[in-house]
């Protein structure tokens, strides 16, 4: 439910195809004519009872055959902007996984193009300012990360920076240098997941090899000391996804989640949706759910928020006016 309790903010880690609803996943399958094992959206949604990573994982790209056309694309997106618009998102940048498309036989023109036509007109049209991240799946070839990317590239893809998601543990981001070095000489930003499932290691080797600008979860850095002062430190933004960790075990319930222990350590922490329509709920739910359970205060809310928008690849004019919404909300 959408209330004036949840602030302005921006939604820096949310994928697109997480976006997709069990009723936009059918409809999908019966216009392009996808075979799915399920009756209708409720058997649909019964699925979403994940143990781990890797469980969620399976149904997630499972549910991506009903993607086939630019048109597909669009509507996925125009629903997310629909629902994001109305919870409260004021800016978002967007993850897609384009690998996961072309493994199927749909080709860069088609997701890419797809999402990045509703881009365009986003703010307009929902009122949310947008940018599109490439981002590239860990548990495939590093060389053939590349090679999508030098794809990208050469079709000038509206994209204003990379990701690396997916299956975490086994998967370093040091296996990824040649294609953030890549990113970086194109003039790309970076960004990258770390330190969900994967050590504390994994978020030093995003940071120092990787040149990663901002880590997606982090929330395993407060296991070590040293890492937690340099990103208080460096200010490192840490897209936290409270409802996505504890469906997927990685904390055992959401009272049990560090949010709180990393804001009273001064990291710069954000609250976001990661894949909303699998994980219970979209930006709101998500600040709803922690300021229940944790008490947050206005100041809190107002914090967080301001912490997105601080942490977005946002030009300083829109970065400002943003923060200025924060402000008026937080004043009542």
């Amino acid at each position: 439910m959408v209330t004036a309790s949840v602030p302005p903010s921006a939604e820096l880690h949310l994928h697109i195809e997480g976006t997709l609803e069990p009723e936009l996943v059918l409809a999908l399958a019966e216009r392009n004519g996808v075979e799915l094992p399920y009756r209708d959206a409720a058997q649909l949604r019964a699925q979403y009872e994940f143990t781990d990573l890797q469980s969620f994982l399976d149904l997630y790209y499972a549910n991506m055959a009903v993607l086939r056309t630019v048109e597909d694309f669009a509507d996925m997106t125009r629903a997310y902007l629909a629902r994001a618009a109305a919870g409260g998102v004021r800016h978002a940048e967007i993850m897609v996984d384009p690998q996961a498309h072309l493994v199927r036989g749909v080709d860069l023109e088609t997701c890419i193009g797809g999402i990045a036509g509703v881009l365009e007109t986003s703010e307009e049209e929902f009122g949310v300012s947008t940018l599109l991240v490439a981002a590239f799946l860990r548990d495939r070839p590093a060389d053939e990360a590349l090679g999508v990317l030098e794809d990208l590239l050469a079709m000038d893809a509206p994209i204003v920076g990379i990701g690396l998601d997916s299956a975490e543990v086994g998967y370093p981001p040091s296996l990824f240098v040649a294609l953030y070095e890549r990113a970086r000489a194109a003039g790309l930003r970076r960004i990258a997941h770390a330190g969900e499932e994967g050590p504390p290691s994994y978020v030093w080797e995003a940071l120092d090899l990787l040149g990663a600008e901002r880590i997606d979860h982090g929330i395993r850095s407060l296991e070590d000391p040293a890492l937690v002062d340099r990103l208080v430190t460096e200010r490192t933004p840490l897209t936290v996804c409270p409802l996505s960790n504890v469906r997927l075990r990685a904390v055992d319930t959401l009272g049990d989640h560090p949010l709180p222990e990393m804001l009273r350590r001064g990291l710069n922490v954000s609250v976001h949706s990661d894949d909303p329509a699998y994980f219970g709920g979209y930006l709101d739910d998500a600040v709803g759910a922690v300021t229940r359970t944790f008490d947050l205060s206005v100041a809190d809310r107002a914090r967080l928020a301001a912490n997105s928008v601080r942490s977005a690849f946002l030009p300083p004019a829109r970065r400002d006016a943003l923060l200025e919404e924060i402000e008026e909300w937080a004043a009542g």
